[in-house]
């Protein structure tokens, strides 16, 4: 199932998420991931990753590491996704 997943369905779980977790609060990548292929999630991982970069250069989110927000191309290690601004 997770092959099957297009980047446009990526996309809209990343923003679904962030939207419904609440003004000021993060996801973590790992929570779409599961969310979209619950069974075998991890493989998900990188693409997870690629179209949170994608979003965060269109200014539709944050990615935070530590707390504070890292451009797309430094984005390395534990992360988490907020809302833009």
């Amino acid at each position: 199932m997770a092959g099957a997943l297009t980047p446009e369905a990526i996309r809209a779980e990343i923003l679904r998420q962030i939207a419904g977790r609440g003004a000021g609060r993060s996801i973590c990548p790992s929570e779409v991931a599961r969310a979209l292929a619950p069974d075998d999630w991890r493989p998900l991982m990188g693409r997870v990753r690629q179209e949170a970069a994608a979003l965060a250069g269109a200014g539709q989110l944050r990615i935070l590491r530590k707390g504070k927000p890292v451009a797309p191309a430094a984005m390395r290690g534990v992360i988490r996704l907020g809302p833009p601004g």
